[in-house]
């Protein structure tokens, strides 16, 4: 077992439209300006956060989740991407107590701050309030012993009301107020398309976070935060065992169509031989030279659908590596590609690579979103008969031909479904995977590619 000292602080709020994400990215600016080296996590199995921080701020964020990790497994992902930050900031997860399946504390911001013992910030929304927020504040600090709430950061609210507030809430409630952010309407970072960054959007972003670093620099008491950081005692954690065998190229899909991707889960590939190999479907012509797999992440497949279908030399690539039985792992928006079609809003089609038949379509709804227990009820490329995984689904889209390989069962939950397409060579389906749920699956995924010694 080892033991890291690692400041940390997370940072929560009262539910989605807070204003979280604007105040995290204003302190993470700020902290940046100072020169420190800040490590950033997301509550949970999103992949927008994560992405717009390392876009936005440079900053390779990772994921905390306590629905596809254990605890041991949890604080030692914490302890390894902080290992060499003066701080690591977590931004929590919708509301602080919103747990697995809307009825649980599960993989929660609150499970979270509990298991790893990292101090709580709450960022109060002071729009519309005044005294009532501390109705609020003292609410969440109170339903649990072990709130963790050591903290709040007043959001939206006027610079001219807000000392008074400030010494109602200390005074009543015994628990700091580390400052506010006014409303600053052209720097919000709560409608952002998907989190979509491009180059050009990239100029427009800098503005706006020098802006909201230089005014939490100003109106949040950035050394009191770092000294209630400062408190968090120290992780307890035991490192997997990870073998690692003989060097494997696996080609990963990455561009603006395919690009959600846990890190954690290319690390921990690369931990275990696997030399990763970037490429992409938009814009090169064929998959690299002498590869023995390849990863098909998720993304917005459903945005370059004409460019995706103007590379046939690509998609012909890739179907003739399955078709030679190169093994293959697709997630979502990868699963799509794999199709004969995907079909845009407007039900027109395009084609895909034809490696899997039927079609991808929109559903004009959310289709299957949330978590996800996988119990194989077939053999595929990650799992033999009988082995289980953790998953997570959020798409608009659907398929025609979705796949039975997996039995898919919502947590806390009646419904259930079949998913994925699989065989000894391939994993697709709609569900992401985090590596860290089942490290065997990635064991089978980096030696199954290694023992077929297919080069196209």
């Amino acid at each position: 077992m080892k033991i890291e000292k690692i400041p940390r602080i997370l940072i929560g709020a009262s539910g989605s439209g807070s204003g979280k994400t604007t105040v995290v990215c204003a302190i993470l600016q700020a902290l940046l300006n100072r020169g420190m080296d800040i490590a950033s996590f997301k509550c949970g199995p999103d992949y927008i956060d994560p992405m717009f921080h390392k876009e936005a701020l440079g900053l390779e964020s990772r994921n905390l989740d306590l629905f596809f990790n254990d605890k041991a497994t949890v604080n030692y992902l914490l302890a390894k991407n902080s290992q060499r930050a003066d701080l690591a900031v977590i931004e929590g997860v919708m509301g602080y107590y919103d747990g697995v399946a809307g009825k649980s504390y599960e993989a929660s911001s609150y499970d979270l701050a509990r298991n790893t013992k990292t101090p709580a910030v709450m960022v109060i929304d002071c729009k519309g309030k005044s005294v009532s927020v501390l109705a609020e504040i003292k609410g969440f600090k109170e339903l649990e012993k072990d709130s963790g709430i050591k903290a709040v950061i007043l959001n939206r609210i006027s610079p001219m009301i807000y000392e008074e507030i400030k010494e109602l809430i200390e005074k009543s409630l015994a628990i700091q107020v580390l400052g506010y952010m006014p409303v600053l309407k052209e720097c919000s970072m709560e409608s952002r398309h998907l989190g979509l960054v491009t180059a050009q959007e990239i100029g427009n972003l800098r503005e706006i976070l020098e802006t909201l670093g230089t005014q939490a620099e100003q109106s949040i008491d950035l050394a009191q935060l770092i000294k209630l950081a400062q408190t968090a005692p120290d992780i307890s954690f035991t490192a997997p065992n990870i073998t690692c065998g003989d060097k494997v190229r696996i080609g990963v899909a990455k561009d603006k169509a395919f690009c959600f991707y846990y890190p954690d889960n290319l690390e921990l590939l690369s931990e275990m031989g696997a030399e990763i190999c970037y490429f992409s479907p938009l814009e090169d012509s064929k998959l690299p030279e002498n590869l023995q797999g390849i990863y098909l992440g998720g993304g917005y497949p459903e945005l370059y659908l004409k460019k995706l279908e103007a590379n046939a030399s690509m998609r012909h690539s890739v179907k003739e590596a399955l078709k030679a039985g190169m093994p293959c792992m697709a997630e979502c928006g990868g699963f799509m590609y794999l199709h004969e079609a995907v079909r845009d809003k407007l039900n027109v089609p395009y084609k895909m690579v034809g490696a899997i038949e039927g079609e991808s379509y929109y559903a004009d709804k959310l289709v299957r979103f949330g978590y996800i227990h996988m119990e194989a009820e077939k053999e595929s490329l990650l799992c033999q008969e009988g082995m289980f995984l953790k998953g997570h689904e959020f798409h608009y889209w659907d398929s025609t031909n979705a796949g039975d390989c997996f039995h898919a069962q919502k947590p806390l939950r009646k419904k259930n479904w079949k998913c994925v397409i699989g065989n000894a060579d391939l994993y697709a389906g709609y569900p992401h995977i985090h590596f860290y749920s089942n490290i065997k699956a990635a064991e089978r995924f980096v030696d199954r590619c290694r023992m077929k010694k297919i080069r196209i």
